[in-house]
């Protein structure tokens, strides 16, 4: 590994100072700020990377990355870490996918195959071309998120897991007026008659 050396002048070493003393800015910050103080060549006393290393308790990458930064693009690029890529949403599946998804899960699964595993969903969605690429850990998030059961693990998809039942009203039978809403408890027996 090439080792850049980087000589700071006398204003930015000052000013490098001044921010350490502070200490009002953020750790990456100041800690690039440390080792560029301990790595400056026009100091009395050049550190070595492990000397800097034991100092400061960051990484030789670390050091070598700050010192390249500082050669090759200056002192506020150094100082300043590169902002992180953007991530992507928490859940890539939404709307139309979510829906073919949920259509899939609860379809009969492809010839050969008793159940819908994961990887066989996740592969569908690719083949279908509704995703260029889904881990099945997405998938199983999805799954779960819209309330389905997993279908590689301990339950099954089934009929009765993808569709919601109705919501039916219990069997209500009157007796002198009242309204038995539970004719088969056990309380209840002994006042229900037959139909």
């Amino acid at each position: 590994m090439d080792k850049y050396r980087g000589t700071l002048t006398p204003e930015e070493r000052a000013d490098l100072e001044h921010l350490v003393s502070v200490g009002k800015a953020a750790a990456r910050k100041l800690t690039h700020a440390r080792i560029l103080l301990l790595a400056d060549t026009a100091a009395e006393e050049e550190h070595s990377d492990d000397e800097i290393v034991a100092a400061l308790g960051v990484g030789l990458c670390t050091i070598g990355r700050v010192r390249k930064r500082l050669v090759t693009e200056g002192l506020a690029q150094a100082l300043n870490p590169r902002p992180q890529p953007a991530r992507p949403g928490k859940i890539k599946i939404r709307g139309d996918v979510e829906r073919k998804l949920v259509q899939l899960a609860c379809s009969d699964p492809p010839q050969g195959r008793c159940r819908w595993t994961l990887h066989l969903l996740a592969d569908e969605l690719v083949v279908l071309g509704l995703v260029e690429s889904i881990s099945t850990e997405t998938v199983r998030q999805a799954l779960k998120k819209t309330r389905m059961a997993n279908p590689t693990g301990r339950e099954q998809l089934s009929e009765h897991s993808c569709v919601l039942p109705a919501l039916e009203q219990p069997e209500t039978r009157s007796f002198s007026g009242e309204t038995d809403r539970f004719p088969d408890s056990p309380r209840r027996l002994q006042l229900s008659l037959p139909s």
